[in-house]
């Protein structure tokens, strides 16, 4: 990877603009951006690796799936599920 220097220009996504465009870099942390400018509305922000951050929406569907997921009393990481119920045979009646 190549090295960035203050006032790169590089792709990341703008909350405001609710997409990828160009940002400038503002500041660095280790030689990686740390934040920068969108140079389309000027809004300044942490470099975000060109990933949007989850919805709300999508955040409280997780919760719900979560709530659901404890109320069937899913077993604890490290224990063993229950063991099946075999099925009876079914029996044919020849007419």
């Amino acid at each position: 990877m190549s090295e960035f220097r203050l006032g790169d220009v590089i792709d990341d996504h703008c909350v405001k603009c609710r997409r990828i465009t160009n940002h400038s870099i503002v500041s660095l942390l280790t030689g990686a951006p740390a934040k920068v400018r969108c140079r389309t509305c000027y809004h300044d922000h942490d470099y975000r690796h060109e990933q949007a951050p989850p919805s709300k929406k999508d955040l409280k569907k997780q919760e719900l799936f979560k709530e659901v997921l404890s109320a069937a009393g899913r077993p604890e990481d490290g224990e063993a599920p229950p063991p099946k119920a075999e099925k009876p045979a079914k029996s044919r009646k020849k007419a």
